[in-house]
């Protein structure tokens, strides 16, 4: 199954949700000139890391940012994993990536588990305990959050369980572009799965981020990468691909998970 991905590499106005809506808005009509089937969109793409305001700017249970990535998937007839948002619930503000499918349900909702401490996450933001395994067109995908990528157990525990694609959100830094790249090629060739990795572009305060949003097949080929600009990322994937690579080298028979603890 042949499926055309764009990822939305958005510079994010710190601590401003009306003008990432806006932006998210105005990027999302030029990618849908490509028609994509699947758009992905970054990390906190409605507030960016002003972390010490989440209280006041985040969104409550995520209603504003679900309610505008419901009618925007109807009105497009497009999914979303629609990046991650400021999740403000009764116990505290999560970090929640959100998949919406193009007749507009909520699909599934994944809280970031690995919390960045480098950037004071942990001091914010409450960790999730359930893994972001979700379908689309009746097949099997993963989301993770960024920080998440460095933790390679995490990913195969998805992939153990048949995601054939790794969605991945963030707003990595530009200082550890190279580990961005490395660290996707990885995932995706030991998981024999395709790789569609959303980071931002620009800066806040406190950071410069690295922009190089990536697409990557099972084999870690990369078929798309942006630069560090704001832009979209766009490219077809075929999932049968990695039917065929998980064919040719069976990793995953060949494991002997009863040895890695």
């Amino acid at each position: 199954m042949k499926l055309k991905i764009a990822c939305l590499q958005m510079d994010i106005a710190f601590g401003d949700p009306i003008k990432n809506y806006e932006n998210a808005t105005k990027l999302l009509k030029k990618a849908m000139e490509q028609k994509p089937d699947i758009v992905v969109l970054p990390e906190l793409w409605t507030t960016g890391y002003d972390l010490t305001r989440l209280e006041k700017i985040s969104d409550k249970n995520a209603i504003e940012t679900i309610k505008f990535l419901k009618s925007a998937a109807k009105n497009f007839h497009v999914h979303f994993v629609g990046g991650s948002v400021a999740n403000q619930d009764e116990t505290g503000v999560k970090n929640t990536l959100l998949v919406i499918s193009k007749d507009g349900k909520l699909v599934h909702q994944y809280n970031k588990l690995h919390l960045f401490r480098l950037m004071d996450e942990h001091l914010y933001l409450e960790a999730g305990n359930e893994k972001g395994l979700f379908e689309l067109e009746n097949h099997q995908f993963a989301g993770v959050i960024c920080y998440d990528i460095r933790f390679p157990e995490w990913i195969r525990s998805h992939t153990a369980e048949g995601a054939e694609a790794l969605f991945v959100v963030a707003e990595w830094p530009a200082p550890r572009l190279p580990h961005w790249k490395a660290l996707l090629i990885a995932r995706a060739i030991e998981n024999q799965c395709y790789v569609i990795a959303c980071n931002r572009s620009g800066s806040d305060p406190n950071n410069q981020f690295a922009g190089h949003s990536l697409i990557i097949d099972p084999w870690g080929e990369v078929l798309a990468e942006a630069d560090e600009h704001e832009g979209i990322l766009s490219t077809e994937i075929d999932l049968d691909r990695v039917k065929d690579i998980r064919k040719n080298i069976p990793v995953f028979d060949d494991r002997k998970p009863g040895f890695y603890n």
